[in-house]
């Protein structure tokens, strides 16, 4: 099953036909989504993939992340199971930008998106490497690991870094943890 995609102004006009699934970690999500989605994090998709057949028996299904990489990831996924869905181009960075209100909840704090943090970790990984090569020689194969580590995530289309980050705690809900049976609870309606 292919995969199509939307752009956020063709989005937002069907948001009362479509189901919106937001594939980012609960932080990420909270911080500021697209009004409607229901929070399914990239790594508990394959766990959703029963809720997701029935949503998309009932309608067509657009996934949406902060970019578009892990929407487009998770549309994958879901092809291989048989369920149709779109990703959302560009993702909420998109949505923002083109001036379109995201919900956040009461309270909730802004997390960076999980590319930043990513970017983040592994330059400092990398310089840590490199620097800390003068004072105890042979730490330069940490940044050495780090590149390909980032080599493997590109030619896969995955990202173990962004997993375990999107583990962390300031990646979850302040307020309260994620329960992946309240968001799966929801999208039953």
């Amino acid at each position: 099953m292919a995969t199509t995609s939307l752009t956020v102004q063709e989005l937002q006009p069907r948001l009362e036909q479509l189901t919106v699934i937001d594939v980012r970690s609960p932080g990420e999500f909270a911080s500021g989504h697209i009004p409607g989605a229901h929070n399914v994090p990239l790594d508990q998709v394959q766990q959703a993939l029963p809720v997701l057949r029935k949503v998309a028996e009932r309608g067509e299904i657009a996934v949406v992340c902060a970019s578009g990489a892990r929407s487009q990831n998770a549309c994958n996924q879901l092809a291989a199971a048989g369920i149709a869905a779109a990703t959302v181009v560009g993702g909420t960075s998109a949505w923002a930008q083109d001036g379109k209100p995201l919900n956040r909840p009461a309270g909730a704090r802004t997390v960076w998106a999980m590319d930043r943090q990513v970017r983040l970790a592994a330059g400092t990984l990398v310089l840590i490497g490199l620097l800390g090569d003068l004072a105890l020689p042979g730490l330069r194969w940490l940044s050495a690991g780090v590149g390909a580590g980032l080599v493997f995530s590109a030619l896969t289309n995955t990202c173990a870094m962004g997993n375990m980050l999107g583990k962390l705690p300031y990646n979850r809900r302040a307020h309260q943890a994620f329960d992946l049976n309240a968001a799966l609870n929801a999208l039953r309606g």
